[in-house]
């Protein structure tokens, strides 16, 4: 990934990458207008030079704007979120993370979630992961 942890971000920077992961890309007028009490577009822009200089996201010139995107596919960002989430509350271990999440979540999964989950499980096993 970048040189910067994504938990190490600041919050309005985590705010940011979560609204061009969202989106795919985004231009700086596109994340002012989804930022919760936005700060000015010149604050917005330097905010997106300063996660692109931190490794975050490259940018591409469409006529007079700059469009941001993640320098890191989604579902990698995800995994080393996940990983670092998961050796920093959980001991390293995916077992005590996924019971904290079934415990937090037990009543909000529908059978049909249950099922699936158990079906990763399954296939996991089968793989030797």
């Amino acid at each position: 990934m970048s040189e910067t942890p994504y938990a190490e971000l600041s919050r309005r920077e985590r705010q940011i990458m979560d609204i061009i992961y969202a989106s795919g890309r985004a231009g700086v007028a596109e994340v002012q207008e989804a930022l919760p009490d936005p700060p000015s577009y010149s604050a917005v822009r330097a905010l997106l030079r300063i996660l692109e200089e931190k490794g975050h996201l490259t940018h591409e010139q469409e006529g007079q704007r700059y469009v941001y995107r993640p320098t890191v596919p989604a579902a990698e960002a995800r995994e080393s979120a996940m990983k670092r989430l998961v050796r920093t509350f959980f001991d390293g271990s995916p077992e005590k993370a996924m019971a904290a999440f079934l415990d937090m979540s037990a009543e909000e999964l529908s059978g049909d979630e249950l099922a699936r989950l158990a079906e990763l499980i399954e296939q996991a096993r089968r793989e030797g992961r």
